[in-house]
């Protein structure tokens, strides 16, 4: 016997349009990586794109199976907080990389692209 049923219509818009959201705020995020001059500037884009575009993705799913379970779904926010404490510190890893390398390279800047 399936237990799984239709959704109602206001769950289906909901999740469809996290689900959408989610992914325009991940391609956004990732277009950073082709339009921004620097490394130092492109780092950025992606990481904000993913943590915002995962959460969306999340509140998707939450909305769907606790829809469909008759209670609340919450296991999709352990997947949400892993990103989001992720993300950080692997940009936080490759911009002090990129920064080493900046630096032994010769050039005395403290960081490329800091105002003066």
């Amino acid at each position: 016997m399936n237990l799984m049923g239709a959704l109602p219509l206001w769950a289906e818009i909901l999740t469809a349009v996290f689900v959408v959201l989610g992914a325009a705020f991940a391609a956004i995020g990732s277009f950073g990586l082709i339009r921004l001059p620097t490394f130092f500037r492109r780092i950025h884009a992606p990481t904000l794109g993913a943590t915002l575009g995962v959460w969306c993705m999340t509140i998707a799913t939450i909305v769907y199976f606790s829809v469909q379970g008759f209670n609340l779904f919450l296991h999709a926010v352990l997947i949400a907080l892993f990103v989001a404490l992720t993300a950080p510190v692997t940009t936080i890893f490759l911009m002090r990389a990129a920064l080493f390398r900046h630096r032994k390279s010769g050039d005395k800047a403290e960081a490329p692209d800091r105002p003066t």
